[in-house]
C-alpha cells in the first residue's frame, strides 16, 4: 500500500476513542499522602496569558472524579502480536485526530481513552470510550531493513478524534472482546504555545530507543546482544511489553504530582520540541521527566535557547543529554525514524549531528553545559546526602548534612566536574558518595545553577527520584522519609519555577572549587569527555572501564 493510499484511508475512517490503562506491569498510582499541603495558586501573567486561556484549568480537571480501576494486572498484557497498535502521530493539537494502526489475533477489542493527572490520588480519567467494538485484524509481519530498524506496512484500523479534549498524556488502553487481554498505546494532547505556562516534556525519543518490538532496539537485537542492535528505530510500530513501560516507569510518577498543585501546566514531548522548537518561546519552566536520555540537536538547541531567554529548566532524573540521534523520514511521514548508529564511524552522516555521545567527537559537546554534570555510573544504590542545608528546595524537608536521605540514589547517577562547559556558579547541593562497582569512588550529585537571563537549572542527578515519588519502596533501600523529601523537594521546585526565572529570587552560589572534585571524567561507565570539545577539558585516555550503552 503506498503512503498516499494510506492517507486517504486514515482521512476516511472516523471513529474509535481512546481508553487509558494505567497500572498494567504492577506500577500503582500515586497514594493520597496524609501530609498533602495546600495547592498553591498561581496569579495570572496579563503580559503572556491569551484571552481564552484558564490559568486554574489543571485544578478544575483534576476536581472531576477520576477513574478507578483504570489500570490492569499485568498477567493480562497481550504478547506482541497478539494485540498491539500504535498512532501515526506522537501528539496531537486538541481538537485533532490520531489514526491508529491495530493488530489483533484474538479478535475484536474495545478501546478507552485516560487521561493521567492527580485526580484526588486514583491517577487518571477516562475521557473517552468506543462506543461498538472495534474489528480485530491480525496484521503482516514487522518489516526489517538490512541495519535491522523494524517497521509496519499496516493498514489503518481506526482513527480517534480529541474533540473536548484537555491537554495533557494520555494512554489508551486495547481490551480483547473474548479473553480479556490488554494493551496501553499512548499518545499526548500537546499545547500549542508554552508562554507563560510550565511545561511537561515527555522523552519519547529516549522511549523508542528501549523499545525492541519486533525485536530490535537501539540496544540489542533478538538475541539480546549489542552487537545485532538497530540503527534506527520507528514509530511506525507498537512499542513492546505493555506497550507504555517507559510512561509507567518515569513520566507517571512526576505527573501524578505535578497535577496535584494548581499551577499551570502545558505539555510537549522531545519529538514535538525538535519539530517545532518556537513554541517553547515565554515558557516559565521546562520539566524533563524521568529518564531523558537521547536528544536530537534541533531539541537541545530550543532547550538551550530558552534556558537563555528566562526559562526554568528541571531534569528529575539522571543521564540525561547523554545520547545524541536524529530524526528522520519515516514510513508515516517526516520524523518517524530515530537514528542511532551510537558509533561516529557507522552513521553515514559525518558533523553536528553525527549520532554518538553528545560528549564524543565529532563535534563533542557534553551535557553539562546544559544539566550542570555529566552521567557518571551505573547501577549504583546509595543514601542521599545533603550538601547545602539551606538551599531553598529544600525548605520543608527537614533535611541536614547529618541525616542521610535513605537509598534515593540509584541506579544511574550524574556528577559534577570542575572541567570547561560545567556552569560557573554550579551549587552542589547534595554530594554523595557512591561506589561505582566498574570504576571505583565517585559521586552522585544533586546540582543547582542560574543563568544570565534569570533561568535557574535544577538537576536532581539520581534515577531513584520517580521511585520516591511514587512510593515504589520495593526492591530498593528508600524510606518513607526518602518519600515525603522526593516530594516536597518537587512541590517547592514547581511551584518555584511557576513562579518565573529562579534565579532572580534564588541566584545559584557556587562550590564546585570547594568539594576539591577530580576532573578527570574516567571513574564511571559514562566514557571520558574528548579532550578536543569546546566545552571540555582534556580527560585521561579511558581505561577498560565499559561504555554504558
Amino acid at each position: 500500500m503506498t503512503h498516499s493510499t494510506r492517507s486517504r484511508l486514515r482521512a476516511c475512517l472516523v471513529a474509535a476513542t481512546a481508553a487509558l490503562l494505567m497500572t498494567a506491569c504492577g506500577i500503582p498510582s500515586l497514594p493520597v499522602p496524609t501530609d498533602a499541603p495546600e495547592a498553591p495558586a498561581t496569579q495570572e501573567d496579563s503580559s503572556t496569558a491569551s484571552p481564552d486561556h484558564k490559568v486554574h484549568w489543571v485544578a478544575e480537571e483534576n476536581s472531576k472524579p477520576g477513574t478507578p480501576g483504570w489500570s490492569v494486572p499485568e498477567a493480562t498484557n497481550a504478547g506482541d502480536r497478539e494485540l498491539a497498535a500504535y498512532f501515526d502521530a506522537v501528539s496531537v493539537e486538541p481538537g485533532g485526530a490520531a489514526t491508529l494502526y491495530a493488530t489483533s489475533t484474538v479478535g475484536d477489542f474495545d478501546l478507552k481513552a485516560f487521561r493521567l493527572g492527580w485526580y484526588g490520588g486514583v491517577g487518571a480519567r477516562e475521557v473517552w470510550h468506543s462506543t461498538a467494538p472495534i474489528p480485530g485484524l491480525a496484521q503482516s509481519a514487522p518489516l526489517k531493513a538490512s541495519d535491522g530498524t523494524i517497521s509496519t506496512n499496516w493498514q489503518p484500523t481506526t482513527t480517534v478524534d480529541t474533540a473536548g479534549w484537555p491537554e495533557g498524556s494520555y494512554l489508551f488502553l486495547m481490551t480483547a472482546k473474548k479473553g480479556s487481554k490488554t494493551r496501553y498505546v499512548p499518545l499526548v494532547v500537546r499545547t500549542p504555545q508554552h508562554r507563560g505556562r510550565l511545561a511537561l516534556m515527555a522523552p519519547v525519543l529516549t522511549n523508542q530507543a528501549y523499545n525492541a518490538w519486533g525485536g530490535y532496539s537501539l540496544y540489542h537485537g533478538p538475541d539480546n546482544r549489542f552487537t545485532t542492535r538497530s540503527s534506527r528505530v520507528s514509530f511506525d510500530r507498537p512499542y513492546d511489553r505493555n506497550g507504555a513501560m517507559e510512561t509507567f516507569k518515569f513520566d507517571l510518577p512526576i505527573i501524578q504530582r505535578a497535577e496535584r498543585l494548581d499551577l499551570d501546566y502545558s505539555y510537549t514531548t522531545t519529538w514535538d520540541v525538535d519539530r517545532y522548537p518556537d513554541t517553547l518561546r515565554g515558557a516559565r519552566g521546562i520539566v524533563s521527566l524521568g529518564h531523558d536520555e537521547y536528544w536530537t540537536v534541533p531539541l537541545r538547541d530550543a532547550v538551550e535557547k530558552a534556558r537563555d531567554a528566562g526559562t526554568n529548566l528541571a531534569f528529575l532524573g539522571a543521564n540525561a543529554v547523554y545520547w545524541r540521534v536524529r530524526l528522520e523520514s519515516g514510513g508515516l511521514g517526516d520524523g518517524r525514524l530515530v537514528a542511532g548508529y551510537k558509533e561516529a564511524k557507522l552513521d553515514p552522516v559525518v558533523g553536528p549531528t553525527t549520532t554518538a555521545l553528545w560528549r564524543q567527537r565529532p563535534a563533542p559537546r557534553p551535557e553539562n553545559s546544559l544539566t550542570g554534570m555529566l552521567y557518571e555510573c551505573y547501577p549504583v544504590t546509595a543514601d542521599l546526602r545533603v550538601e547545602e542545608e539551606n538551599f531553598f528546595l529544600f525548605r520543608g524537608t527537614g533535611a541536614t548534612r547529618k541525616k542521610p536521605i535513605p537509598g534515593l540514589i540509584g541506579l544511574e547517577i550524574d556528577r559534577a566536574y570542575p572541567i570547561v562547559g560545567t556552569p560557573a556558579n554550579l551549587q552542589v547541593v547534595a554530594h554523595s558518595p557512591v561506589q561505582c562497582p566498574h570504576g571505583g569512588q565517585t559521586f552522585s550529585d544533586m546540582t543547582y545553577y542560574t543563568a544570565p537571563s534569570g533561568a535557574g537549572v535544577f538537576s536532581v542527578g539520581t534515577m531513584g527520584w520517580v521511585n520516591a515519588l511514587s512510593e515504589r519502596l520495593a526492591g530498593t533501600k528508600l524510606t518513607q522519609a526518602s518519600v515525603q523529601f522526593s516530594r516536597t523537594v518537587t512541590d517547592n521546585l514547581l511551584v518555584a519555577m511557576a513562579a518565573g526565572p529562579m534565579g532572580r529570587e534564588h541566584p545559584a552560589i557556587g562550590n564546585v572549587a570547594s568539594l576539591k572534585l577530580s576532573a578527570a571524567t574516567t571513574t564511571g561507565t559514562g566514557e571520558p569527555v574528548h579532550s578536543d570539545s569546546p566545552t571540555a577539558s582534556p580527560s585521561p585516555s579511558p581505561s577498560a572501564t565499559p561504555t554504558k550503552r
